[in-house]
């Protein structure tokens, strides 16, 4: 089998290119594998280049699954490939039925469950503590000048809110989700969640699983990990925001589609919503200043949820792993 791995350029301050690069290099210990190609261009490929990156190959590791894509016209340009691994958690929707057709096994990597969720949790408590600012400001005084002493040592720059016993609504209870709701519950949280199939099994005895009004209604926290799809864009709309109790916190490291943005905007000045954390954007990058961005109750930052050290070399390894169950017959994170 020849396979293709698609390397994106490593967006870390610790560059780990060529560690990514050798823990790729573990598929050539694969019987199966006859030639592995690990492409390494500066940016993602996009059209006749990503066809040219591809070329004949069998298997193939990194593409990003979209309808533009997962279709007939750009897969019958490489008709051998039996296996693709896009190497994260999400994915756009896709032809599923004729993947199944032409017996090609599609799965995702679900490496950044801790990292991601961890990410979401940190947001949460810069909105509710403001450790920058208060930090900052601390630094800005000139401490050998006259001052108002301990009045001016505990000062609050902004409220400072306490999360236990309040209730946080986990928006899709996948891997991430669920990660993010065992932190909730270690800080007192109670926590209820929605999704589209109610999860079975004793590890989710400790969360109310409810209707998405009812979870709108609840929620002193909303934190947004569902998929993006027809049905689940836009979500959060000034409809849903409507049901929502006065004063709650919204969360969202999954995708900025989830959320009508001008409906947030002016539910931020509003105060309806008291403050958002937010690591995704609906266009990325922006093409322009965004009306969000001149929140002072929004904290915005570029899609950087996933990306530690760890979790990139983790999501080399799952993928490895994916991989050999799907040669060994029992595939696993499938997608289609």
């Amino acid at each position: 089998m020849k396979v293709v791995v698609i390397q994106e350029t490593s967006l870390q301050i610790d560059n780990i290119a060529a560690e990514i690069t050798e823990h790729w290099k573990a598929l050539e210990q694969i019987p199966e594998v006859t030639e592995l190609i690990i492409q390494t261009p500066d940016h993602y490929p996009w059209g006749e280049e990503l066809h040219e990156m591809i070329g004949d190959a069998d298997i193939l590791f990194g593409v990003w699954i979209s309808s533009s894509c997962i279709n007939a016209e750009f897969l019958s340009k490489h008709p051998n490939l039996k296996y693709i691994a896009t190497l994260g958690h999400g994915w756009e929707e896709f032809d599923v039925a004729m993947t199944r057709e032409k017996g090609i096994t599609i799965t995702n990597t679900i490496y950044g469950s801790q990292t991601i969720a961890e990410y979401a949790w940190s947001l949460l408590m810069e909105v509710c503590h403001h450790t920058t600012a208060h930090a900052e400001y601390l630094k800005s005084v000139d401490w050998t000048k006259p001052n108002d002493g301990d009045s001016a040592f505990i000062k609050l720059v902004t409220p400072q809110i306490e999360l236990y016993n309040q209730t946080i609504g986990i928006v899709g209870l996948g891997s991430i989700g669920f990660a993010l709701a065992k932190m909730a519950q270690g800080f007192g949280m109670k926590v209820i969640s929605y999704s589209r199939n109610k999860k079975v099994g004793a590890e989710y005895d400790f969360i109310d699983q409810v209707s998405f009004d009812e979870l709108l209604e609840r929620s002193d926290v909303i934190s947004l990990h569902a998929p993006f799809s027809a049905s689940s864009a836009n979500m959060i709309n000034k409809d849903t925001i409507a049901k929502m109790k006065n004063g709650v916190i919204l969360i969202n490291t999954a995708r900025g589609g989830l959320i009508v943005e001008e409906d947030l905007y002016d539910a931020l000045l509003s105060g309806k919503i008291y403050g958002a954390g937010l690591d995704v954007i609906r266009e990325e990058p922006p093409k322009s200043n965004i009306p969000l961005f001149e929140c002072k109750n929004a904290i915005i930052t570029g899609h950087i949820a996933w990306l530690t050290r760890a979790s990139r070399l983790r999501a080399c390894d799952m993928a490895i792993d994916n991989f050999k169950a799907y040669l060994s017959g029992t595939p696993v994170s499938v997608i289609n």
